[in-house]
């Protein structure tokens, strides 16, 4: 039976590329790619009811008509179902790289499901883990806030964001960040959205708020620069592939406070996935 090949090395996946340039997931009854024994095969769901199937391999491929991609650039190449799931694969495939041996006594992990192992010994069970992060478009009268992280690869700036803490609600997170990176405070927050960040095990929630007071003073161990920004003076600003630029876009075209981002639907309703 047909099945599509999402082939990594590393955080670099195999696309087919046509004459026409344009890029293609490989989809056939067998791998584009030679498995050995100790390949890691990754079941995942169908695409269109075609199986789907992640591999971790050792080297990239070099064969004529294809190419290994980024998965982050890969946004700009395959359509969004293929990038959801390259990405849910990639989460997967890391998954598996670091649940080799139990954390509780050492033995070696067994898969018991798709997306669960249990150890050989103890019994103890695990399942994939994400890391979740908030982040939020603060706005003041007509500006909005942007800043530049220090882990930022290019020079362009984004909105505040942060990783959620133990015992912490979002909103909570929402407010703490800002505080402790810009020494600003806010209300009124609202939820925008979310996206799977896989990155390697992400997950990205979106709010919007207002500016309630404060003088802005940046956290110099985070931040490079920030300031507050019009329409009409916006400094370079992240790809469409995040969700800060997807909180910006609805700002920009006056939608903030009309719902759900476009394409903020579920893995599942984007790719038919049985």
């Amino acid at each position: 039976m047909k099945t599509y090949w999402f082939v990594f090395c590393k955080d670099e996946w195999l696309l087919r590329r046509g004459a026409d340039g344009a890029y293609a997931v490989p989809c056939g009854e067998e791998p584009p790619v030679r498995l050995e024994p100790w390949h890691t095969v990754q079941r995942l769901p169908a695409l269109g009811g075609v199986p789907c199937r992640a591999v971790r391999v050792d080297a990239p491929v070099v064969a004529e008509g294809c190419e290994m991609v980024g998965l982050r650039a890969s946004f700009e190449c395959v359509p969004r179902p293929f990038y959801l799931m390259a990405g849910k694969g990639r989460e997967l495939l890391y998954w598996d790289s670091v649940t080799r041996f139990c954390g509780v006594c050492g033995a070696p992990m067994v898969r018991h499901t798709d997306i669960s192992k249990r150890c050989s010994v103890c019994g103890k069970e695990v399942w994939p883990s994400l890391a979740t992060a908030i982040i939020v478009l603060v706005r003041r009268g007509d500006e909005v806030l942007l800043v530049q992280s220090n882990k930022f690869r290019g020079d362009y700036l984004g909105l505040v964001a942060g990783f959620v803490e133990t015992g912490e609600t979002l909103e909570e997170c929402v407010v703490r960040e800002v505080r402790e990176e810009t020494q600003l405070r806010v209300s009124g927050i609202r939820y925008f959205g979310s996206q799977p960040w896989p990155y390697p095990s992400g997950l990205m929630v979106g709010f919007y708020a207002d500016y309630a007071g404060g003088t802005l003073r940046l956290q110099r161990s985070e931040l490079n620069k920030g300031g507050w920004y019009r329409r009409d003076n916006l400094p370079p600003i992240p790809g469409r592939v995040s969700m800060a630029r997807m909180l910006l876009d609805a700002w920009m075209e006056g939608r903030l406070d009309r719902g759900r981002p476009d394409g903020g639907l579920p893995l599942g309703d984007l790719t038919g996935a049985e």
